[in-house]
């Protein structure tokens, strides 16, 4: 089946759930230049996954293709919510390479809500390939863009006993004295959640780093710490 196919579905599917009173209150929330449809994410995704069944790609690059067609070529957020919501399809799930077209959905969506679904995919990556995604979440924790700065640092996010502790300090450390809001609220997100699982790791890196940290990083990292 091909790109086309699906594409198309997609896209007619999202207009036939639009509500365009929604569409504002969306917009001005998500601090979007780019207009909604007034879709619901959760909408978005049964629109996507029935789209999928119809239209089932065959092959990575068949999925590859509709992911850059939807989100290059979007005239609503939407469509870029539908092209990440591909990426959960079980032909994607654990793919290496899905990297460069993950770093061009961060970097060129740069806004949390892209980049944090992103992270998913990444967490994946780092059981099918903890090598590989070691060595391309560390390049990115130094990278100039701030997103995939972010990306690197929550990419663990949900792994909780299978973190490796040693990396989340290694992308964590570049972005410490960054005073941007998504940097110091990434970081004290991870260790935040690694923390439901190893408080005293938690404990010890914000103390060893007091002198780097935010406030507002060291708050969010010890939230649920005693």
């Amino acid at each position: 089946m091909s790109a086309a196919a699906l594409v198309d579905a997609i896209r007619a599917g999202l207009r036939d759930a639009a509500d365009p009173s929604r569409a504002p209150q969306m917009q001005t929330y998500m601090k979007s230049a780019m207009p909604f449809l007034g879709v619901p994410r959760p909408t978005v995704r049964r629109v996507t996954a029935a789209a999928a069944r119809a239209h089932p790609p065959q092959t990575l690059d068949d999925l590859a293709r509709a992911v850059r067609e939807l989100w290059d070529h979007a005239a609503f957020r939407e469509e870029r919510y539908a092209a990440a919501s591909l990426l959960r399809r079980p032909i994607a799930a654990g793919e290496l390479d899905l990297v460069p077209l993950y770093a061009h959905l961060a970097t060129t969506g740069a806004w949390w809500d892209h980049v944090d679904e992103l992270a998913h995919h990444v967490a994946t990556l780092h059981d099918t390939h903890p090598t590989e995604t070691a060595a391309i979440v560390r390049a990115w924790s130094t990278d100039d863009d701030m997103w995939l700065r972010r990306l690197a640092i929550i990419s663990q996010l949900g792994r909780r006993e299978r973190t490796d502790v040693e990396l989340l300090a290694e992308v964590i450390e570049p972005s410490l004295d960054d005073g941007r809001f998504f940097l110091r609220k990434a970081i004290g997100w991870a260790l935040r959640d690694h923390a439901r699982v190893d408080p005293d790791w938690v404990r010890a890196f914000v103390d060893s780093h007091s002198d780097t940290m935010s406030a507002l990083t060291r708050r969010e990292a010890l939230k649920h710490v005693g």
